[in-house]
């Protein structure tokens, strides 16, 4: 498979800094959700230092790790404070109609508050397959300011599309097909492989996409492609 690539070296050398954060027990992975043999309790413990500062969730936290080896290795960076805030990406399972009502069917939202970045998900993937999880955090981490646009969003959806390719390819447990996040993930490599692994197809998605109607073409990093 041809890989995909993305280049915004704009972001690419932003380091974290370190801040004190209050700590509880982070949310155990669901019962329900079948992790990669890999993912044994004591690797999610030993991964949890690295991945806390996300959230509270371990189901994230091995999202993130599966990142690890991918092109969305860039996005699991980004979500650990190497973006545009230098601080680490906060995700949570959040209602997004108490976001705001048009986002209540959406799958995840990025979100800026202040100078810190948000990525809320759809509680609906609570359960959803971490490898699934992972493809869709890869995108959203890549809106990293209050702006958006159509080139940001073929980026993402893009980016989103090859690292599921790769997820399916590293665990192919993760390709659950009746879950609907899975269905979302498969639907994207579909255009991606028929546009030959370039942005052909999703880009002519994400322009018909009713939910982007209204946005610029280009936006702060994010040129016409």
């Amino acid at each position: 498979m041809k890989r995909f690539i993305l280049t915004l070296m704009l972001i690419a050398g932003i380091s974290a800094p370190s801040f004190a954060l209050p700590w509880s027990d982070p949310e155990p992975v669901p019962p329900t959700v079948k992790l990669p043999s890999k993912y044994t309790p004591e690797y999610i413990k030993y991964i949890t230092e690295e991945y806390k500062c996300t959230g509270k969730s371990e189901l994230i936290y091995v999202a993130i790790d599966m990142l690890k080896g991918t092109e969305g290795d860039f996005s699991r960076k980004a979500l650990l404070g190497n973006n545009l805030s230098g601080y680490p990406v906060k995700i949570e399972f959040k209602d997004l109609a108490s976001v705001n009502k048009d986002y209540a069917n959406f799958d995840a939202i990025g979100w800026k508050k202040r100078s810190k970045l948000y990525i809320y998900i759809n509680p609906k993937h609570k359960t959803a397959p971490p490898g699934a999880l992972a493809a869709l955090l890869a995108h959203e981490a890549l809106h990293q300011d209050e702006y958006n646009s159509l080139s940001e969003e073929t980026y993402a959806w893009t980016m989103e599309a090859a690292v599921w390719c790769e997820i399916k390819d590293i665990f192919p447990e993760s390709n659950i097909e009746d879950n609907s996040l899975v269905k979302r993930e498969n639907t994207l490599k579909q255009l991606f492989e028929k546009g030959g692994y370039t942005n052909k197809y999703i880009k002519k998605a994400v322009y018909a996409n009713k939910g982007y109607q209204g946005l610029p073409l280009t936006s702060p990093g994010f040129q016409e492609l």
